[in-house]
């Protein structure tokens, strides 16, 4: 899978992903990086994984920090749903073409002779329609995931953001605040810091990264909460879970160095080239 996200990320040839649904966590790492993705008004995106106690992987890690302002830590923490429009004005794709139209722009890409990117441009603006966001939308707050989500940790990240939701008109944050105390406390200190340094790494660094956190967190070293929050979620139902470390002021930097340090044995590091890219739509 992490081999499949480099070739994407780093592919010569124009790639098209055509989304009427949902795309979500190791789904949306598909559709994400391609040089064009199209979503219709069925269309959602998320990255949802700190409620199993996961991470958003994938190379979730550089695209999230290279959203708009911090609205890449307010999606990897939260796990927040954009629809239809919203995924193409955060940057997660490049086009919106209402449903009805779907099945007529598929015919026409199949139908084109050339793998030429301005002439597959072209036919994609034939069908799609300008941005116009919902009042409502999240991404109409980014003043105030800006000024919370820059918080150095999580814990400071909650305490401003339980500031704002005092404040007149921010109802919206109570809900988004009760599914981030529900989260993975571990997740959540795992997810900021590995957004934090996907900011100023390249592709290559972040898989590798990302690889290394994954592992770590099946095997266990410090926390079973993957396991308990897939049982919680997706086998029981009973979305429950109960995490270990149970609070944020449990998980402490030792243990989450244990989760990023690079494995002593080389072999078992993710072997895709680290040197940087040429070009690639979110470089």
């Amino acid at each position: 899978m992490y081999w499949l996200c480099y070739h994407i990320h780093t592919y010569k040839k124009p790639h098209i992903a055509l989304v009427h649904g949902m795309s979500v966590g190791g789904g949306a790492s598909l559709m994400a990086p391609m040089k064009f993705s199209v979503v219709t008004e069925k269309a959602f995106s998320s990255t949802p994984e700190t409620n199993i106690g996961f991470h958003p992987d994938c190379g979730f890690s550089y695209m999230l920090p290279r959203l708009p302002g911090r609205l890449g830590e307010y999606l990897g923490l939260t796990g927040e749903k954009l629809k239809g429009k919203e995924v193409v004005a955060a940057g997660l794709a490049t086009h919106f073409v209402p449903s009805q139209k779907l099945f007529q722009l598929e015919k026409r890409l199949l139908s084109i002779k050339s793998g030429d990117e301005d002439t597959i441009r072209s036919v994609i603006n034939e069908f799609s329609t300008n941005i116009h966001i919902d009042e409502r939308s999240i991404l109409n707050k980014l003043s105030i995931i800006n000024e919370c989500f820059s918080k150095d940790s999580v814990e400071e990240i909650i305490e401003s953001f339980e500031a704002e939701a005092s404040r007149k008109g921010n109802d919206w944050i109570m809900a988004v605040l009760k599914t981030l105390k529900k989260a993975s406390p571990i997740a959540l200190k795992i997810t900021l810091r590995s957004i934090r340094e996907g900011r100023t790494q390249t592709i290559s660094e972040c898989l590798r990264r990302e690889f290394r956190i994954s592992m770590n967190i099946q095997r266990a070293i410090i926390s079973g909460d993957f396991y308990e929050g897939i049982r919680a979620q997706i086998i029981d139902k009973d979305k429950s879970p109960k995490w270990n470390p149970s609070t944020l002021d449990k998980v402490h930097d030792d243990q989450l160095d244990l989760i990023f340090k690079p494995f002593e044995d080389h072999d078992l590091e993710l072997q895709i080239p680290v040197k940087e890219e040429e070009e690639y739509r979110y470089k």
